[in-house]
């Protein structure tokens, strides 16, 4: 999975369009970076920036960002109504897909060590990124704000965590809070009702801090305190969810508006159930749900799988289906049409590209018959993989639907939830094995003039030649995955489609043998024979047992289909 993240840079100017819009430019100028909102405030005098990518160009263009906000933000003329520390006052860095908030955490400390080392701003370190435990909490770190910089900054105790003494780089630019959190969901609740005060309650019911304790448990009695004074607090059900209930006049409804600020300990999916189920209890009903702004694919996904157990159907369904499922069991589109390709991070974030396995069938193969040679046997071998997966995976899904086997949906759904997964891998392959034969063509236009360039040629030509023999391996691998699918599906499946697993096996055993030939093609092409060795004794034993498999699937099928 490629790993994304996301980083949500506050900038202490919300006025000067002409220094926002250079932050931007900085940020945007690092290749792989989408920046996916820019958001001024003028009372605030801040802008939050909102963009996404890879670890590496995310790192660099939140480095390059700040550097041009050191640059053009001078932090002893700066007012605003929102607490700030520096010029660039907080730099998160968000886990997105692929990249736990640990990684995340070690990240934000690199970058804080990197703007400190290269550009001398003083760096405190917060939330997952923190160095100290105390640290954890922003309004720590930015404690005073700008103007208790240069007495924090002589304080041992509360000096950032990267910074030289009080200067005039520290007196223009400021501190920086660097930092690494988890990804937050807005989404507000819609309810069958106009009320604040009866939503204020469900929010109150559900809210991780909760409600203030009252005598007798009413909502109108004398507020009850401990032995030291403090308020009395009843936690709400809800870990690491913040809400508060309003009144639309948008919509002409009441909603329970919510901030979930840890989804691994509350998905959506949970934090929609559970206000469901507070407001039922207080006679209202959930009509639907309102997510604002973005979200990453998982949340819909997890709900979606949530949603499809809990109707005993078979999880081994296309992704795009998965995510339908989830939009309408929250109803996400209860107020307004609900577009996956507009609201999730990664669809955003997808190469606008298309690739082969986003072809037609016929486009693909027109493409295949045409004077070029890519795609050729090894991205075809791939596609009969792919296609044998999916039979087998079709196969799982019909028999987790078949009447009277509904105690069963959990035994083929399993089978179509690996099916889907080789099917993932197949169709990336078909992709990859063009790619690799296009990176051997392009070591051939390498320059030759010299001796050092006739080397590096020839180095990169039999990297290139290597990988072309790996790839066509990995297509080996995965399509010989599906075979034991098509053998369970045959034995154990719905027999009126015993057909398709047999011919899920045929297909597996073609994209098999096909690419061993490809495997073998590039292997010989290597001046180096010692890394061929291994790849086409794995190829021949991938043959082998692929052969076995093939027979077994097909004595099954005949045992259903004799006449």
């Amino acid at each position: 999975m490629k790993q994304l993240i996301e980083c949500v840079p506050n900038y202490s100017e919300g006025r000067d369009k002409t220094v926002i819009n250079a932050i931007v430019a900085a940020i945007q100028s690092v290749e792989g970076v989408r920046v996916l909102d820019v958001d001024p405030g003028e009372a605030t005098n801040r802008t939050v920036v909102t963009f996404v990518g890879e670890p590496q160009p995310v790192c660099e263009a939140a480095f390059r960002g700040a550097a041009k906000a050191q640059e053009l933000i001078d932090m002893r003329h700066h007012h605003g109504a929102h607490p700030r520390s520096g010029a660039t006052d907080v730099l998160p860095l968000i886990p997105v897909a692929g990249i736990t908030l640990e990684e995340c955490a070690r990240l934000a400390r690199e970058l804080a060590k990197r703007l400190f080392e290269e550009l001398r701003i003083p760096c405190y370190c917060y939330e997952a990124a923190a160095f100290k435990p105390e640290r954890k909490n922003l309004a720590v770190c930015r404690e005073g704000e700008y103007e208790a910089l240069p007495e924090k900054m002589a304080n041992p105790a509360r000096r950032p965590d990267f910074c030289d003494e009080w200067n005039a780089i520290a007196e223009k630019c400021g501190a920086t809070n660097v930092g690494a959190r988890n990804f937050l969901v807005a989404v507000n609740f819609n309810l069958n009702t106009t009320s604040t005060r009866r939503a204020m309650a469900v929010a109150f019911d559900v809210r991780e801090k909760g409600r203030k304790a009252r005598e007798g448990g009413s909502l109108i009695g004398k507020l009850l305190k401990d032995a030291d004074g403090n308020q009395i607090w009843i936690p709400g059900t809800l870990k690491g969810c913040k809400a508060i209930g309003w009144y639309i006049d948008e919509y002409g409804i009441a909603q329970v508006s919510m901030n979930i600020t840890d989804i691994d300990v509350t998905p959506l999916h949970v934090a929609y159930e559970e206000v469901t189920r507070a407001a039922a209890a207080r006679g209202l009903r959930v009509t639907g749900a309102e997510i604002v702004g973005l979200v990453p694919k998982r949340v819909l996904m997890e709900a979606g799988k949530f949603y499809l157990e809990k109707q005993q159907r078979s999880l081994g369904i296309s992704e795009e289906e998965i995510v339908k499922i989830a939009v309408k069991s929250m109803s996400l589109d209860d107020l307004k049409p609900f577009n996956p390709k507009e609201k999730v991070i990664e669809y955003l974030m997808a190469d606008e590209k298309k690739g082969l396995a986003q072809m037609t069938v016929e486009a693909f193969t027109r493409e295949t018959a045409s004077e070029s040679a890519a795609p050729g046997g090894g991205s075809i071998s791939a596609c009969m993989g792919a296609f044998a997966a999916a039979l087998a995976t079709m196969v799982a899904n019909l028999s987790a639907h078949k009447r009277g086997w509904d105690q069963r949906w959990k035994e083929f759904s399993d089978v179509a939830v690996q099916g889907q997964k080789l099917v993932d891998e197949l169709l990336g392959l078909i992709d990859e094995d063009t790619a690799a034969f296009n990176r051997i063509m392009d070591c051939f236009s390498m320059p030759k003039g010299t001796q050092e360039e006739k080397e590096a040629r020839a180095k990169a030509l039999e990297e290139a030649t290597l990988y072309a023999a790996q790839v066509p391996l990995s297509t080996m691998e995965a399509s010989l995955k599906a075979l034991p699918l098509a053998l369970q599906m045959a034995r154990s499946g719905n027999p009126a489609s015993a057909s398709d697993a047999g011919v899920a096996a045929l297909a597996a055993v073609a994209g098999i043998q096909g690419a061993r030939l490809n495997v073998r093609i590039n292997a010989a092409g290597l001046q180096d024979k010692t890394p061929a060795q291994p790849l086409l004794e794995r190829a021949d034993a991938i043959v082998k047992e692929a052969l076995e498999l093939e027979k077994q699937v097909l004595e099954a099928v005949n045992n259903h289909i004799e006449l």
